[in-house]
């Protein structure tokens, strides 16, 4: 692990790799980042995969597995089977079986744990089931192991879809996202890691709670949004987090980071969406495929 002061800690946030359109570059990249730094640990905040498929979870199980340091994986929308309506509903997490121990795994480190929140649902009462949606259950899941956890040890809350419920164009982002985070401001969680909108950004949101930190990791793969591929470094130091966005041409940090949540991960083209001041955004949407 990475050598550091009492108490300091190095985590890697990575999102949105998309295995069937990942940027293999990229991916070797971070790869070769984890051997050489030896984080604390690592957390992937969903979209492992493109269309979970069998061959992209392979392909993600493999890289994974070859990391050697402590890894959690929150499961995004796109992980969910697409093409198998039955097996979305019956066994949706069928086919993270190679790496099932490390699905919503909660990592516990001196002073500091990271807890799974769970977004991903395989089916809403809207049309558009990308977006996310906090159930009772997986709230009550969250908030119970934040409550275990040793007195002095800070939480930090990994999700795929940022907790965001309103001041998005058009419906909210994450149902049930506001009580979720007005139940994380109580419990004065450390912030809240997510992916799933392919920019990264490090805001604070305000609750009837007090405010909590959000942030998000950009993408690893093939589909931009504004800015190039990208992971997020953690570091933690007395009680607070350094965020570094880590990208292949070295563009500054504030460069890579949005001022807001946008409603997806689709490059922006109306006036008003949030843009990185690095400006990357694709001449064509990205590839779906």
């Amino acid at each position: 692990m990475t050598e550091c002061a009492d108490g300091d800690r190095l985590l890697f946030h990575l999102s949105d790799i998309h295995f069937g359109l990942a940027d293999e570059r990229a991916l070797d990249w971070v790869a070769a980042e984890i051997e050489r730094r030896r984080p604390d640990a690592v957390t992937i905040t969903g979209d492992l995969t493109m269309r979970a498929r069998h061959h992209e979870f392979a392909a993600a199980s493999e890289w994974i597995r070859a990391l050697n340091v402590p890894v959690t994986v929150e499961v995004g929308n796109h992980d969910m089977p697409y093409f198998n309506p039955v097996e979305r509903f019956v066994a949706p997490y069928r086919r993270f079986r190679a790496i099932e121990e490390l699905v919503e795994r909660e990592i516990d480190l001196p002073g500091v744990a990271i807890v799974p929140l769970k977004t991903a649902a395989r089916a809403q009462w809207r049309l558009n089931w990308s977006k996310g949606w906090i159930t009772g259950h997986a709230l009550e899941t969250c908030l119970a192991a934040i409550d275990a956890l040793p007195a002095g040890t800070r939480a930090l809350v990994a999700c795929h879809h940022p907790l965001v419920e309103v001041g998005t164009r058009g419906t909210a982002l994450t149902r049930g996202g506001n009580k979720a985070l007005a139940e994380l401001a109580k419990r004065g969680v450390l912030a809240v890691m997510s992916g799933h909108v392919h920019d990264a950004f490090d805001l604070m949101q305000d609750t009837p709670e007090g405010p909590v930190r959000m942030i998000g990791a950009g993408t690893l793969s093939q589909r931009l949004r504004s800015t190039p591929p990208s992971f997020n470094e953690l570091h933690l130091s007395g009680g607070g987090i350094r965020v570094v966005v880590r990208n292949l041409e070295d563009v500054p940090s504030a460069d890579m980071m949005i001022p807001d949540v946008p409603e997806n991960a689709m490059p922006p083209r109306e006036e008003g969406e949030p843009v990185a001041p690095v400006n990357r955004v694709p001449a064509e949407d990205p590839p779906v495929h």
